[in-house]
């Protein structure tokens, strides 16, 4: 849910107006004291403001936030990178889970890919796969749960681990150049790898010459 300021000039009676300010708080509860303003029949110019600046009107914020709800929400992606040192050929696996609407979907993409350097390599690129599938369904704006059992990936991304090797930092740049586009805010989180069979099966059917893409719908959980 979308934190915001509500912005306002107060009149009074006799004319005299002031700029009011309110805490941040969420659209929701923001949306209620607007309203509770506007009934005071004393306010002027009410807009809000997001975390990035952008100023909005009721309508405008009332819009998004409704065609906000339609998108796709609860977004995960794990990701695995298999790496083969004499062939240098790597295979990447990726799995999305998401929620649109009611509805619970997941998406599953392998690809093999040459020239790359080492398994590590492979690893960003597996991420790099699925974000580029991400932008097939309409995601903008929302938090996304990011997944993988390489703690190098995972922590570097995350900020914990320093990067020194110019190959990984140029992948880095296309990763977060990617969420940055279409305004995701990462949560980075390492797993097991038993707990990544998923994508690492994808990635070794990838390896041996075997490309899958496929979306369904789930039955809830």
């Amino acid at each position: 849910m979308m934190d915001v300021i509500v912005k306002w000039k107060y009149k009074t009676p006799r004319g005299i107006s002031s700029w009011m300010t309110s805490d941040e708080m969420p659209f929701n509860e923001a949306m209620l004291m607007a309203r509770d303003i506007a009934k005071t029949g004393r306010s002027i110019d009410l807009y809000f403001l997001d975390n990035r600046g952008t100023k909005w009107s009721v309508k405008e914020l009332e819009t998004y936030m409704t065609k906000k709800q339609e998108r796709p929400a609860s977004i995960e992606i794990i990701f695995d990178g298999s790496f083969d040192k004499q062939t240098k050929k790597a295979g990447c696996g990726a799995v999305i889970y998401y929620y649109e609407g009611r509805k619970r979907k997941r998406i599953r993409i392998n690809k093999a890919l040459d020239y790359l350097e080492n398994n590590n390599e492979a690893e960003y690129a597996a991420l790099w796969l699925g974000l580029q599938e991400i932008k097939t369904i309409d995601v903008e704006d929302t938090e996304i749960l990011i997944k993988g059992d390489s703690q190098v990936v995972i922590n570097q991304l995350a900020g914990e681990w320093a990067v020194y090797e110019p190959l990984f930092t140029r992948w880095m740049d296309r990763i977060e150049d990617t969420l940055q586009q279409l305004r995701l805010q990462p949560v980075y989180k390492h797993i097991s790898r038993d707990e990544n069979k998923e994508s690492h099966r994808l990635a070794k059917q990838a390896l041996n010459g075997t490309e899958i893409s496929s979306s369904i719908e789930l039955d809830n959980e």
